[in-house]
Formats: C-alpha cells, structure tokens, sequence
C-alpha cells in the first residue's frame, strides 16, 4: 500500500509522525480541504504527465490549473494527464493518493510557482484519506524535486 510506503521513507526522515490520517476521504482538493479546514487553494495537489519517455509530477495549488500554452513553452510537448490506469502502476500511488514522495525510480518532480503564496501546505501521502502539512522547503527537500515552474494559472 502506497501510504505505508510514504511512512516507511517519511521514518528515515524523522518525520513519519506528522502524517495526518483522516477519517474522511482527501481525494479531491475540495474533500480534502474540508477534511483538513483550511482553503482548497492550500492544498498542494499533484498532477502526472507523459512527457516524451518520462513521467513528470507537477505539484500545483488546489486553485490552480494547467496553462496548456506555459507548459508547451516549458516543456515541449502537449500536456498529456497518465490515465487512471496508469498511474499507480507508473508512479507507485493512486489517484487520489498521488503526492512527490516514496514514488518509483525515474519520476522528476515540480513545484508550481502558484505554491508560492503559502507558507505551509498540504500534500497526500499516498492514499485517499491522508496528508501532511510542509513548509515549501520541505517539500523541495522530500519530493524528486527538479525545479521551480510556472506552468498553471490560478482559476
């Protein structure tokens, strides 16, 4: 299960004891705004792409989406979503559950500048009904962080 392996690397971290484990489901930004209380748009929801050979997270504010044009011009392809199927298998974790940590070898991760405005925020760890609150610099420090984008607008 994807939760257990996000405690199992969150455990060599020393940080395994902040992960929130809801009684509710977190599977969308709304439902886990409201499992959380705080604003949707401090939920750091993470997005999976096909880009070429690779698959690419882009962690992104719950309020944020996609600019097909920005991620074109930084990426240099369409923006192509894995399918339902694919994700577990290709990241390690569900829909639902999908978040920047404990993934499968080869996966890069990005923090959309629209995280920015937060001192704090909240990803999954791996399942539908879990979260952790982190400082940006956390999250740069235990996702496969590669780099800074800005490849989203705020809705």
């Amino acid at each position: 299960m994807s939760l257990e392996r996000v405690k199992e690397y969150f455990k060599t971290k020393g940080i395994d004891n902040r992960i929130q484990e809801l009684e509710i489901s977190s599977a969308t930004v709304p439902l886990a705004a409201k499992a959380l209380g705080c604003e949707e748009c401090r939920i750091a929801k993470t997005l999976s792409f096909h880009v070429n050979e690779k698959v690419v997270l882009i962690v992104a504010a719950g309020d944020a989406k996609i600019d097909n044009a920005k991620y074109k011009a930084r990426f240099g392809t369409k923006a192509k979503m894995l399918s339902l199927e694919e994700a577990e298998p290709l990241i390690g974790h569900a829909v639902g559950g999908v978040c920047p940590f404990a993934l499968n070898a080869g996966i890069e991760t990005y923090l959309d500048v629209s995280l920015k405005r937060f001192q704090t925020v909240f990803p999954a760890c791996g399942s539908a009904n879990s979260a952790i609150e982190l400082t940006l610099e956390e999250l740069e420090c235990y996702s496969n962080f590669v780099d800074w984008v800005d490849v989203c607008k705020l809705h």
